[in-house]
Formats: C-alpha cells, structure tokens, sequence
C-alpha cells in the first residue's frame, strides 16, 4: 500500500512575496495605457485638426477638385472633426477617473507593506529619523514625493476633467471655466514632466542599482 507523505512547510524558507501586487501592475500599465491616450488626442487637436489651418487645407483641397467652400463651411467641418477627437479625449478622462478611484481602494487592500502611505511614512522616517544610510534614504524620500505629486496631479486633472466635461451640469459655476480649463491644460504638461522623469529614472535605475525593475512592473518581481 502506498502512502501519500503530508506536504510540509519550509518555516526555514517561507515563500517569497511579489514587490508588485497583480492589481498595482494591471493599474500601472492601464493607466499608462490611458494617460498616453489622452496625451495623443491632445496632440492631435492640437496639430493635425487644428481649427484654421484644416479649414485652410480642407478648403484648398475642395477648390482643386472644383468646389468653392466658403471660410465658414470649412471651419465648421474643421471644428467638427476636432469635437469628435475631444469626444475621444473625454472618453479616456472617464477610464483615467476609474483608474484613479480603482488605485485609491485598491490602497486599503494592498498589503502592509506595498501600501504607498507607508512606503511614504518608511521613506520620511528613515531620512529624518533613523538617519542611516542618508544618500540611499533621500533618494528614496525623493521617489515617494514626486510620485505623492503625481497622484495630486491625477486627482487634480480628474476634478477639473469632470467639471469640463460636464459643464452644463455646472452652469452657476461657469465663470470660473476658463480658469478650471487653465489648470486642467497645466497639469497636463506636468504629467508631461513626470513621465519624463520616470523614464528617465527608469533608464538609470536599469543601468545601475536596480536592474530589472521593468521585468518586476510586468512579473511581480521579488521581495
């Protein structure tokens, strides 16, 4: 008769656990996925269907096949195609405020020591605390900080995306738009700082102290 050994645990050794959590990665790419999304619709309106020079191309375009448009014409189906890629624009600020709202419940479920406002609190007490090891302690209090500015910069945009989009809804508000849509377009362009900042960070960190930290956002890496 053959007996089936019980299995047992290696108390000595006990199973590692991922740095990244499986829902921390799917936010991380599907954010990057989004925020890109939004970028480029930017671009777009902002370049190829600009408002005059499309009318100016549409209507240059319609006179060397025969038709006379006038300036009006032009710059309504101008000013149309570009409301259709806003359209596009508003649809990836929906996905980004879902992201945003999935990252910050997704905090209470993290474990203890994923959570960021505990890496945070880590970061700041070993720098100004401990005081060990005080280059490796700043820099990481200087990682944690930006990226506390960076999630301050989503919920702004996401405040302020909101009101845009839904304008009408706020119509006893709408003198303040033009200063809503103000910070709205500033914040953009310091999540454009950001991504540059992270990818730089990214690109030394792989080719110094922390290889391998591309491999870790997709796999889950190892503590």
């Amino acid at each position: 008769m053959s007996t089936i050994e019980p299995v047992r645990k290696d108390i000595q050794h006990p199973p590692l656990i991922k740095k990244y959590s499986s829902s921390l990665r799917l936010w991380h790419w599907a954010n990057a996925i989004v925020i890109s999304g939004s970028l480029i619709t930017v671009l777009i309106n902002a370049t190829i269907l600009d408002d005059s020079p499309t009318a100016a191309f549409m209507k240059a375009k319609f006179a060397e096949a025969g038709a006379q448009l006038t300036k009006h014409q032009t710059t309504t189906v101008a000013h149309a195609l570009s409301d259709s890629v806003w359209d596009i624009h508003k649809y990836f600020g929906f996905a980004l405020v879902t992201l945003l709202v999935f990252r910050l419940i997704l905090e209470f479920f993290q474990l203890a020591d994923q959570k960021f406002i505990r890496k945070l609190k880590s970061a700041y007490r070993h720098y100004y605390i401990v005081k060990k090891q005080r280059e490796l302690a700043r820099h990481e209090l200087a990682v944690k900080i930006i990226y506390s500015i960076f999630y301050l910069l989503l919920i702004t945009m996401a405040i302020t995306g909101l009101f845009l989009a839904f304008e009408d809804f706020f119509a006893p508000y709408k003198a303040i738009r033009p200063s809503v849509k103000s910070v709205h377009g500033f914040c953009m362009y310091l999540i454009l700082g950001f991504i540059a900042l992270h990818l730089g960070g990214v690109f030394l960190a792989e080719r110094k102290e922390s290889k391998g930290i591309v491999s870790d956002m997709i796999n889950g890496g190892r503590e």
